[in-house]
């Protein structure tokens, strides 16, 4: 009983956490590391000089939460220094043991050291994401052995499960994009995508592989990139590169790919088989460091009127030099530059940020007895120049006030771009498959483009709007521009961009990253017809999928009497991100019938398979539609290992945990006076042909459930509590069925 209490009040506690969240801004997240050994400064020291491997922790305890044997090590390059107190931590909670918090196992700390301000890494992420997916970030107070070393800002880390959230996969092509060795003088390995030929070992230097392979799918994209660019966009995100190349300048973030060593970021190959890039590691973002890699930018004045076009001709930097020769993608580039600059600078909003911020860490700063700059720069650097310490800190606010006016003088900025308005369709509500019509007043245009796509996996269709007459578009001439094209989903994400010689737009200014969506006519699954009824997040031995794996699962139960169909609805894991998984359309589920979906990301294996895996430790599961309406939902808390969490009673009740009944009834613990653990009994002939016998010679058999791969019920028989069944699959599809007696044993047969 005691442990039982201890747990739920554990469930407790990390609800109330979870609802705060590890990056949450509004809070300074505590985190304690507890070594055996005194020495463990030297320790991180010797391993940091040679392989970097971990150190284990004895103990690690985040926010009251306690993980035993960690790894953790220093990271960093120029931020590092042996001789220095306050190192950046890579702490890694399941080295040794499968563990972590609110679902995330990596933790990278930075400390500020080429930062007075303490705002950089922090403020960049946070405006950046408002145009790329990045990383959450916040600030954490660090203690080792109970000394405390200091406010630490906490970035998110890019991490298999990072993409998974924002890509629904993450066993694809994955880099991080930084010298092996390094960044530093004399550093020849750069991760700049030139193309060095088909041997891949000449790449490993430059590009750490953090997916499984992939060698031959990044030189394809160096390759191409450098020799067909003209083919780029099939296996490259250009919108996403193009906002990533705009941040950088813009933020003058030299130590990124625009830079002397071309580095930090990441790039990940999603399902439709393009490359996204992923900016890391923003502490020197606002200009603190200087190498362009062509000439060293030494003063404040230099870096605020750094060139938009940055190495538009250097062959080193081929992401640039390729792309932005193509007067479209360069249009668009500046277009997003003015955006961001728009949205941020020319409006002060960043500064407001900055100031809010600052507030937020102020008396944390004031205690970090082990910060390398005095507090009086801490407060003076938000708008003035610092110069001490490890580098050269301009003023934020004096810096970007001066590149937004150094930029708006440019010819590309001053270019007057198109108006795009009143944009109508001709349904708010269309039927899918049917024709819509999309129609937009723009001006000062020679060419409307539409992009679309019908799902959130798929690269957005481009077609061109006419103002022709012909198109939903009134009289041609008139500057509405028209198409007409096929609903072709459940729901529809769009946006518009138009150009004319000297500028382009979009709509909405910040797409690709955000856009219109439009939800196709549809009927729903009310709530409580269908129910999440039952999952494990930690199958260790109970059930294996069809490929012998023991990966965790979801149940579904219809509480109906009528066939549902599965089309057109989503689960996720995630709140945020509701459209993760979409079933299969041809998926139903029987009247009163269960369904079981493998949570593996492993989309290749038969049976279902979602996108996304469930933590041990607690999160969601999300039963919704394109439009938003929620079918079901459960927010949960740390589970144990080999045991469900169900509803009792089955379908309607609440959850509880208890023994697996996998595809059958919840919480039914005896039929009479009869165990139901101990009923045993075999099946024959397996493989059979049609016919197949259940013997039981110790208990009877009361009902004989049959599913396909699918996890699609096909028999549902009940008896009277007989010992020999027989059972007839013939004109079943041929393939592996599950048979379930008395809803707790389940067995494979394979029906030829």
């Amino acid at each position: 009983m005691k442990k039982q209490w201890l747990f739920l009040a554990l469930i407790c506690l990390v609800l109330e956490l979870e609802a705060q969240s590890f990056y949450d801004l509004n809070i300074i997240q505590k985190i304690e590391i507890y070594f055996a050994e005194s020495n463990w400064d030297y320790k991180l020291d010797t391993a940091k000089a040679g392989a970097e491997s971990y150190i284990m922790a004895q103990k690690v305890i985040i926010n009251g939460i306690a993980f035993d044997s960690v790894g953790v090590k220093y990271k960093g390059n120029s931020t590092y220094r042996a001789t220095q107190i306050k190192n950046p931590f890579h702490i890694e909670l399941d080295t040794y043991k499968d563990q972590d918090y609110q679902g995330y196992t990596d933790i990278k700390l930075s400390n500020s050291a080429k930062d007075p301000s303490f705002l950089r890494e922090v403020l960049s992420y946070n405006i950046l994401r408002k145009y790329m997916p990045a990383s959450l970030c916040n600030y954490a107070n660090v203690y080792v052995n109970g000394i405390h070393l200091g406010l630490y800002p906490n970035a998110e880390s890019v991490t298999k499960k990072f993409v998974s959230k924002h890509f629904n996969s993450s066993k694809n092509a994955f880099f991080k994009c930084n010298p092996i060795a390094g960044a530093g003088p004399g550093t020849l390995a750069k991760p700049n995508l030139v193309y060095l030929g088909k041997d891949s070992s000449v790449y490993y230097p430059a590009y750490e592989m953090k997916s499984d392979n992939g060698w031959n799918e990044l030189i394809s994209l160096c390759d191409i990139l450098n020799n067909r660019p003209q083919e780029i966009e099939k296996i490259l995100n250009i919108d996403r590169t193009l906002w990533m190349l705009a941040f950088d300048n813009l933020f003058v973030n030299l130590d990124s790919y625009i830079g002397g060593f071309a580095q930090n970021y990441y790039l990940y190959k999603d399902n439709s088989g393009r490359f996204n890039p992923i900016v890391w590691d923003l502490n020197e973002s606002f200009g603190t460091f200087s190498q362009t890699g062509t000439l060293n930018l030494t003063n404040t004045i230099s870096k605020q009127q750094l060139s938009h076009l940055l190495h538009l001709n250097d062959a080193a930097w081929p992401l640039i030099q390729k792309l932005l020769s193509v007067p479209q993608y360069k249009r668009m580039y500046v277009a997003h530059i003015k955006t961001m600059m728009e949205e941020n600078f020319l409006n002060g909003s960043y500064y407001e940020k900055a100031q809010a911020i600052q507030k937020i860490i102020n008396n944390d700063v004031l205690a970090d007895l082990n910060k390398f700059f005095p507090y009086n720069q801490y407060q003076s650097n938000i708008t003035s120049d610092v110069s001490s310490g490890m580098s050269n800190a301009p003023g934020i606010k004096s810096l970007m006030d001066g590149r937004a006016t150094f930029l708006l003088s440019q010819a590309d900025f001053k270019a007057t771009a198109p108006t795009i308005s009143n944009i109508k369709l001709s349904t708010s509500s269309p039927e899918v498959n049917s024709k819509l019509f999309i129609t937009s007043t723009v001006t000062n245009s020679t060419e409307v483009i539409l992009a679309y796509r019908f799902s959130r996996d798929k690269p957005f269709s481009k077609i061109k709007l006419l103002d022709d007459g012909l198109h939903g578009d009134g009289i041609s001439g008139d500057k509405v521009f028209g198409i007409d094209l096929i609903m072709g989903g459940v729901f529809m994400e769009y946006y518009f961009y138009s150009e004319n010689e000297n500028a382009g737009i979009f709509s909405p200014l910040r797409a690709e990253h955000e856009f219109y969506t439009l939800y196709a006519k549809l009927t729903n699954i009310v709530k409580g017809d269908l129910v999440i009824n039952e999952f494990m997040a930690d199958n260790g031995t109970t059930k294996a999928d069809a490929n012998g794996q023991f990966d965790d699962w979801i149940e579904l139960y219809n509480n109906t009497n009528n066939t549902l169909s599965l089309s057109n609805l989503y689960m996720s894991d995630s709140y945020s991100s509701p459209l993760k998984w979409k079933f299969p359309d041809s998926i139903v589920i029987a009247p009163k019938g269960y369904l079981v979906v493998w949570t593996d990301e492993d989309l290749t294996q038969p049976g279902i398979h979602a996108g996304f895996k469930l933590s041990a430790s607690g999160e969601k599961i999300l039963l919704s539609y394109a439009n938003g309406y929620v079918v079901d939902s459960i927010t949960f808390g740390p589970q144990l290992k080999d045991i469900s969490f169900c509803r009792c009673p089955n379908g309607t009740g609440n959850f509880k945990s208890f023994k697996p009944s996998f595809g059958t009834e919840n919480c039914v613990t005896t039929v009479g006076n009869k165990e139901l653990n101990k009923v045993e009994y075999a099946i024959y002939p397996n493989p059979g042909y049609g016919i197949f016998y259940i013997k039981n010679e110790n208990s009877g058999i009361k009902n004989i459930r049959v599913f396909n791969a699918l996890g699609s019920e096909v028999l549902n028989r009940n008896t009277s509590m007989d010992d020999l069944i027989q059972i007839d699959l013939n004109g079943h599809i041929p393939g592996v069925y599950y048979i379930l007696a008395n809803g707790v044993t389940a067995q494979k047969i394979l029906l030829k």
